[in-house]
This record gives C-alpha cells, structure tokens and sequence, in this order.
C-alpha cells in the first residue's frame, strides 16, 4: 500500500504531500489544473523516462518520493523475493522509493535512502503498483495484449507454461538457424573440397619449413659469391701456410724453436716458448682449413638454380598465404580442419535434423497444452467480463474471447490469435473488440478485465498492488458514471486505488479525497494538492456538477451522492 506520496517542483506542482487511505482515493480538480502530474510522479517511481521541462521554473530540481507498506508476502523464504531484497536494505520496515531530477535532464534514484538504479525502481515499483493510463484502454485492441488478458486469467501455471513454450521456441529457431548453415555448407561443399585439396596439395607438394628457407637463402649467397669466396680463403691459406715455406706458419714455428732452445737455458722463458708453439699450431690449423673451405666450395652444375627454383616456390607459397612460412603453415592446418568439418557436414546436417524434429514435437506438445488452457479458459473469462459488464450499465452486451490458430504458425507465444469480441447492443453480431467500442465503451471494457483480473486477489493484505487509474473514466456519464463509480469502489474493497478522475458520481464515492488547484497569480503558476473533508467534499462535487459555490439545487445533489455512497 502507497502511505504517502511527496513531490516538489515538478512542472506546476512547488510542493505537494498526500497521504493516502486504504481503499478508494480520488483526485479531481479543473482540466489543466495538473491532475496528471501526480500520475506523472508516480511514473517517475516506476523507473519512467524523466522527459525534458518537467523541473519547475527556477528551481534547482524535483523530487519524488513514495512510501509503500513491505507486502507481506515478501518474506526471506520465497525464493522468487531473492533479488527484491538484495535492493532493500536488512530489516526495512517500509519501502522509500524517490526520484531526483535535474534540469538538464539527469535523475538519480534511490531505495529507502540509499543510491540505486532506475532498473530497480522499475522492478520494485512494478510489483508495488499497477498504473492505467486514461489512454490505456486503447492497449486492448492490440492481438498481443488480448492475448495477455487471457493468460492472465488462466492462472499462475499458465506463465510457467508461456515461459517454457518460448524456451522451446528459441531453441527451435536456434536449430533452424543451425540447419539453415549446414544446408548452405553441404551445397557449396563439393566445390570447397576441391579448392581445399588444391592447396594443401600445393603446399604439402612443396613441403616448406622455417629451418630450410634459412638454410637455402645462406646457400644462395655463398654460391652467388663462390669465386670470391674461394680466392679469399686461398689468398688466407698462402699467407698463412704457404707452400714456399714463407707463410705464417712457417716463421713462428722458427721462432718457436728458437724460444724453446733458449728456454732450456732460463726456465723463465718456458711460458713463453709453450705459447708460441701453440700459434705455430693454430697457424698450421688455420692454414689446413682455409684450404679445405676453398676447396669445399667446389659447386655442383645447376645447383644455384637449384636453391633459387626452390627459394622462389616458397615465395610463391608466402604471397598467396600471408607472407611468412609460418602463416602458410598455419594456413594448411585451417584447410586441414575446414576439410574435416565439410566432410562431417552430412553427419552434422543429418544430427540436427534428428534434434530439430525432437524440438518441434515438444514445442508442439506445449503449444498445444498452452492451447488447451487457453481454449478451457476463454468461457469463463468472457462470462466474468459479461457480469461486470452488466454491473457497469452494459447488461445486454454480449462479450467473447475467441481463440483461434496463428496464421503464422506456432510463435514464441504458443501457436493461438485471442480476440475479444464485443456488441454493446443486443441484436447485432459481435465484433472485433478495436471496431466496435467506443471510448467509454473500451474504458468500461478495461474495467471489467480488471475487476475479473483482480477482483479476488485478496487485495492489501496480500500485498496487491496499488492499482492507479488516470481518467479511465474519459467520454462516461450521466448513469454509467455511477455504475463505474460503484464498480471501482467494490474493486477498491480489501485494497488501494489511487483514481484521478473528473466525475461527481466516482468522487463522491471515495474514502478520501485530494483537490488539486492552479494559482495562476504566480509567476510561474503553482499548483498545490489538498485533501477535502466534510463540506469541501460538497463543495468540490459541486463545481465538478458544473454548479456555482452557491448553487443549492447543486449542493442537495451533491449532498446526495454523498449520502447514496
């Protein structure tokens, strides 16, 4: 239940504080005095788009905020109240929900005083309360929200139900999708297979690697460069060992010979000696090598067109595959798995297909029970609406739901088009709820739905939603004003409605009462709500009969209504 409802500067509204009553609350005032700005607030606590403007004039912003009685239901136990009171803080005893609006368009919201999400007003303002807008009758000529109607008044198992027909239509659509690719793929696989062979053919043909693209481009220069190479290291080997006996090598084992002689005469020089011998050594080694390199460079006939006919199919391999050995690899084995996936493509169309028709019978299956519940409810619901619609001065108008299959076969939804039929006057065929009714007509109708919907809820106590209804009245008057009053109030029994309306006979019938008036000697204009009692009821159902203050034929009617209720 909604205890209070505080807003401050929004739009017209400087500052306004309502605290409301179990039961029926009405709020009436002069067109375009801001009834509908309270419903406006309210939206802005359900998570609404906060539209640009609605800061008033010359204030650094608005504010919203309501406090809700915790439904009763909400206890830790119920598994489905897990998240709810993860937002709450431990222990609340009420439910604070506000809203803060800036002027350039940013809001910030809270729960119980502490910063949330608009996503959490939303859920919690949600299930706190159920908002009808005075246009929200025309939802009922959209097939959808027909259809919601029904399924509504089938029960609880019927969401569950909904719920897993859309799971098993999701995973149809998913297989569908699934098949749809592999069908496309067996149709172009035969001409992929090929180019697939043809250049892991190519590639393996060739059988390239890392290692030998580097070992070949070092065989490619020396051959390129062999007689420069071969009279460099001959050139060396003379120097250093050559054959005259003058070379390097020659003249330190001399002097190695020399050094050892004199060694013998001072152990000092024994160091010395040893090393030198060594150089001669390693002359002698380095002479001998330079002349086996010079000769080893003896090339084969063809061999450096050899390297470069190789080194050229591997760059031929690069620039079709990525510019590297590594990537043309790395290319053979993506054609390696692609080849493997293609020739699986039949077993996997063949393993889907299977899975595909076992997820069409059981989304038939729960189709057609979503059906069989809907084709059971539909009596009912329509026999309910005729009752209420007869209690709202409809009593000869004829009232069906008629369920039928979807031209477009089964949806997300089930498989079953719900149309509410309706002839307000007896004798003539019922019709399409959309080309039938009127605006009051349509305005009774949606009562008449929600009297059924939430005629036996069990109201406040089990913590039933706030029901607001924003001039649902429109185009009413005279006799059905009253029936509707009537209806609204009995609606109201065991729970809260919040109506704003512009009828004598439903205001009448409130348990409290708020005004909301414009002062139009401010600048800007202020808008301020008040709650009536005793003789200013009569005196605002008197200016809602369109009567003067001192009017006495209006205000014994109005005293009339007062006493009717």
């Amino acid at each position: 239940m909604l205890q209070e409802l505080r807003v401050e500067n929004l739009l017209l509204i400087d500052r306004a504080e309502l605290r409301l009553a179990p039961g029926l609350n009405v709020v009436t005032g002069e067109t375009g005095a801001g009834k509908t700005l309270l419903a406006q607030a309210l939206d802005l606590l359900l998570g609404g788009r906060a539209g640009s403007g609605i800061v008033r004039g010359g204030a650094a912003e608005a504010y919203v905020e309501g406090v809700f009685s915790v439904p009763p239901e909400w206890d830790s136990h119920a598994p489905s109240t897990q998240h709810r009171l993860e937002i709450l803080p431990t222990g609340a005893e009420e439910i604070v929900l506000a809203r803060r609006v800036w002027p350039d368009g940013r809001t910030r919201a809270y729960v119980c005083g502490r910063s949330a999400t608009v996503g959490d007003l939303r859920e919690l303002g949600g299930e706190l309360v159920a908002f009808y807008g005075q246009h929200e009758h025309r939802r009922l000529m959209l097939s959808t929200v027909q259809l919601e109607v029904l399924d509504a008044h089938c029960g609880p198992k019927q969401a569950l139900l909904r719920t897993r027909v859309g799971e098993a239509y999701e995973h149809v659509r998913r297989l569908q999708d699934r098949m749809g690719a592999l069908e496309e793929l067996a149709a172009g696989r035969e001409r992929e297979l090929d180019l697939l062979a043809y250049e892991l053919e190519e590639i393996e043909r060739v059988g390239p690697s890392a290692a030998e693209a580097g070992e070949l481009a070092e065989e490619r220069d020396r051959l390129r460069h062999l007689e420069t190479l071969q009279g460099s290291a001959s050139g060396a080997a003379e120097a250093v060992s050559g054959d005259g006996g003058e070379g390097a090598a020659e003249l330190l084992s001399h002097a190695a010979a020399q050094v050892q002689h004199a060694a013998e005469i001072d152990p000092r020089l024994a160091e010395l000696a040893e090393r030198l011998a060594g150089l001669a050594y390693e002359a002698q080694d380095l002479g001998a090598g330079l002349r086996s390199y010079a000769l080893g460079l003896e090339g084969s006939p063809g061999r450096l067109e050899e390297v470069e006919e190789r080194l050229a199919q591997f760059a031929r391999l690069e620039r079709k595959h990525g510019g590297a050995i590594a990537e043309v690899l790395a290319h053979a084995d993506r054609c390696r798995a692609r080849r493997e996936e293609l020739e699986r493509a039949e077993i996997a169309l063949g393993e889907v297909g299977e899975e595909l028709s076992a997820a069409r019978d059981e989304l038939d299956r729960l189709a057609g029970e979503l059906s069989k519940r809907r084709r059971k409810a539909a009596p009912g619901l329509a026999s309910a609406v005729r009752e209420r619609l007869a209690e709202l001065a409809m009593p000869e108008a004829s009232f069906e739901v008629a369920v039928t299959e979807r031209e477009e076969g089964c949806g997300p939804r089930g498989a079953d088009a719900v149309e509410l039929l309706i002839a307000a006057n007896p004798g003539l065929p019922a019709g399409p709820l959309r080309e039938i009714a009127s605006g009051g007509e349509l305005s009774r109708v949606m009562l008449a739905i929600l009297s059924v919907a939430h005629g036996d809820g069990g109201g406040a106590e089990s913590g039933e939603p706030l029901l607001v209804f924003d001039e649902i009245d429109a185009g009413i008057g005279g006799h059905t004003a009253r029936a509707v009053g009537e209806h609204l109030r009995a609606l109201a029994a065991g729970r809260q409605i919040l109506c704003i309306t512009h009828l004598p006979q439903v205001a009448a019938l409130a348990t409290r009462h708020f005004t909301i008036a414009k002062d139009t000697g401010t600048v800007p204009a202020r808008t301020t709500v008040t709650a009536l009692d005793g003789d200013r009821v009569v005196g605002e159902l008197v200016r809602m009969l369109g009567a003067d203050a001192g009017d006495r034929a209006a205000t014994r009617h109005a005293r009339d209504l007062l006493r009717a209720a």
